[in-house]
């Protein structure tokens, strides 16, 4: 890794980011499981329709099947049977007939048409049609309409959604190949911190930062090693990162990385492996730590609830998701309009919290969610976007136009 690490200067986040793409290597080993349980893994493999979607032709609607030509001289056509979803009319339609069917049913042999049964009245064992198309084909789901057999649906590194499951489910396919989850220990520093439902003496905080953390890693679908708080003692930090750098791929800490007496991940870092940068242009998250263990890679978030989050879901993530073999997605950028006035100073880009909001005219615009303090998580909470601030950038007025970074999954 380059030496980046200057006190003299911040990192760029595209340096970072770049930086960290390149240092994490995507797992190779591959889990072929049943669809049921493919919700969020990583396809390792394409995908190809063995079949036809949908496999049959079939009517879009409830009414009546027939050739179309049989109408150009008479409007009342004889019924002559019914095709139901799962329930065909297997014989060939007589000619000069119509057949009931319904939505999903496939079309009888020689029916070219089908008729909506709103336009059509029963007179009796016959059925006329009270308007008729101009052309053949209406209301007819044709084979492989949706997907051709043999054609390509999935390429390797698509993180399977539930519409996607749907989807492998109408295929046919019961099982997929994809890579084994990554594995990422997760631990917090601090001797101040105390966990929810325990007392808090004097100087004491909740220790919030690795339940965010966990949250967003179990919205990834990662397996996760929980080693829980560690006080802030070398000895006890040391055997942490042993025991995480042993059994995970990635190991993510909370405080510690900045430059206190007592802040001694980057001593144990340089220790145990190499320190690939640790400071950042960026606010709020400046002191955002990366390096390599002997089997893992490190990533240090601040100590700062806002900052570890922010960091988190801009720096992490992406690198997870390269280790995962996810495809790469970029994020939801607009270009709005900002109801409020913003302070910043020049030098850092900015992750300000937002909300999208419309105005009176229905067009959509975006507002401050309040104070920007690191520590502030309860406007994070409220918000759904990033206004994003450039590092040249100084206040903005109200009615300005912005940057906004809408939420992704980890944080909606």
């Amino acid at each position: 890794m380059s030496d980046c690490c200057a006190t003299d200067g911040l990192m760029r986040l595209e340096e970072a980011l770049d930086i960290l793409i390149r240092s994490v290597r995507p797992v190779t080993d591959i889990d072929n499981i049943s669809l049921e349980d493919s919700l969020g893994r990583v396809l390792a493999q394409e995908v190809i329709s063995p079949i036809n979607v949908p496999s049959h032709d079939n009517s879009a609607m409830d009414g009546y099947a027939l050739r179309l030509q049989d109408l150009q001289s008479n409007d009342t056509l004889p019924l002559a049977g019914q095709s139901l979803a799962g329930h065909p009319f297997k014989e060939s339609m007589p000619a000069g007939s119509c057949i009931r069917i319904m939505t999903g049913a496939s079309i009888p042999e020689g029916a070219d048409t089908v008729i909506m049964q709103e336009q059509t009245k029963t007179v009796g064992s016959h059925i006329r049609f009270i308007s008729k198309p101009e052309k053949t084909g209406n209301n007819i789901r044709h084979a492989g309409e949706d997907i051709p057999g043999g054609s390509l649906v999935f390429t390797p590194g698509r993180r399977i959604r539930p519409q996607d499951v749907g989807l492998l489910a109408s295929l046919g396919v019961a099982s997929v190949k994809v890579y084994r989850k990554v594995k990422v220990a997760v631990f917090s520093t601090g001797d101040e911190l105390k966990l929810p439902g325990e007392p808090l003496g004097q100087g004491d905080i909740y220790d919030s930062n690795r339940f965010v953390i966990k949250a967003m890693l179990q919205k990834m679908n990662i397996d996760i090693l929980d080693l829980g708080k560690i006080a802030d003692d070398k000895a006890q930090l040391r055997d942490a990162f042993l025991k995480a750098d042993k059994h995970a791929d990635a190991v993510i800490s909370s405080g510690g990385v900045s430059v206190g007496d007592a802040d001694y991940t980057k001593d144990i870092l340089d220790e145990l492996g190499e320190t690939g940068f640790w400071k950042l242009a960026i606010k709020p998250g400046k002191p955002f730590a990366f390096g390599q263990l002997p089997n893992s890679v490190f990533f240090g978030l601040p100590g700062n609830p806002v900052s570890a989050t922010v960091t988190f879901q801009q720096l992490a993530a992406p690198a997870l998701r390269h280790m995962m073999n996810q495809a790469p997605e970029k994020p939801v950028e607009l270009t709005l309009t900002s109801q409020s006035g913003l302070k910043k100073r020049p030098g850092r880009r900015d992750f300000q919290r937002g909300k999208l909001v419309q105005d009176q005219a229905g067009s959509l615009q975006v507002i401050s969610t309040g104070n920007q303090g690191s520590g502030v998580m309860s406007t994070l909470s409220q918000s759904d976007c990033y206004i994003v601030l450039a590092e040249e950038e100084g206040n903005i007025d109200a009615e300005s136009t912005v940057k906004v970074q809408l939420f992704d999954e980890l944080l909606k």
